[in-house]
């Protein structure tokens, strides 16, 4: 064999290499994509934990206001009465509770939403209808949030 049919060649293996390797790293940075997403996902998600136990504390804290239904059907936008410097009643404080919890939940959540009720089937609704329906024993903390155009939903349930 003559010299000169073998030309090229070590090129073409060089090419192929950078080739190989190039989708190697391609399929890296895929699955460095994916680990950030799911880090992300993950921390909404343990931020909704943190809120939903917080929420739950406060209502363990008031007793009074929890037997006398203060906490029953929390939803939307609720005024903090200001009287916890003062002195607050049962129900106040149950409204200053919610007010400061969903202040935080929106500070913390992207897009993020909650409510307290009484709910027979806590893990349903949505941000725009909760689907609180007022019944049974059980106290449902949902929260919401919105995360690349997705909703997402986090429920929790309280018998004090």
């Amino acid at each position: 064999m003559s010299r000169h049919h073998q030309r090229g060649a070590g090129l073409i293996e060089s090419l192929i290499s950078l080739f190989v390797i190039s989708i190697g790293f391609v399929g890296f940075a895929g699955l460095q994509i994916a680990g950030l997403t799911a880090t992300n996902n993950s921390m909404f998600r343990s931020k909704a934990v943190y809120l939903s136990y917080q929420m739950a504390d406060r209502v363990r804290a008031n007793l009074p206001g929890q037997q006398a239904g203060a906490y029953d059907d929390l939803e939307g936008t609720v005024t903090d009465p200001g009287c916890v410097a003062t002195g607050c009643t049962p129900a106040e404080l149950a409204q200053s509770d919610f007010s400061d919890w969903k202040a935080e939940v929106g500070s913390l959540l992207p897009s993020g939403s909650g409510v307290i009720c009484l709910d027979s089937t806590p893990d349903d609704g949505t941000s725009a209808a909760p689907a609180c329906d007022g019944t049974g024993t059980v106290l449902a903390i949902k929260l919401w949030w919105r995360e690349k155009g997705t909703e997402h939903r986090f429920a929790t349930t309280l018998r004090p």
